[in-house]
């Protein structure tokens, strides 16, 4: 299964680069909601809240499409690994194996095989780290808007 390091390699690389950009489009994502949070209200400022929230989510739900996508990639190169359980090996499905990896929560109806499994454990860490960061940024934000508030 293992014996392919030509796979192996890949699927370190697709890795290393699918963290890099889902790092990046968070960071850049939080600092674009901040600088919306920081502009002055019009109408209610609760609102601001709301937007921080969806913002965060629609950031969250970008990075586990942008997951799901190397996966699917990877299912198609031979050697790279397979899900098993009720599957089409399509691109939804390896977008949800990236939603239930990602928020950590892994159902366990569909299970990486093979190499991908790396890029699997990985993605649970850096959904980890960046729902942390998340939390950590709404918290930041929330409490200086309800100071000025």
């Amino acid at each position: 299964m293992y014996s392919d390091w030509s796979a192996n390699l890949l699927v370190l690389v697709a890795t290393a680069a699918t963290v890099a950009l889902v790092v990046l489009v968070h960071y850049e994502g939080l600092h674009w909601i901040s600088v919306r949070l920081a502009r002055p209200a019009h109408g209610v400022r609760r609102r601001k809240v709301l937007i921080g929230v969806y913002g965060v989510i629609l950031l969250h739900v970008s990075e586990i499409w942008l997951f799901g996508c190397a996966i699917w990639g990877l299912l198609h190169i031979p050697g790279a690994g397979s899900i098993a359980g009720d599957t089409q090996d399509g691109l939804l499905d390896a977008v949800y194996l990236s939603a239930t990896t990602f928020s950590t929560l892994g159902f366990g109806d569909l299970v990486p095989l093979g190499p991908i499994r790396f890029i699997c454990g990985t993605e649970a860490l850096s959904g980890f780290i960046l729902i942390t960061w998340s939390a950590s940024f709404l918290y930041l934000e929330m409490r200086e808007f309800w100071r000025r508030a």
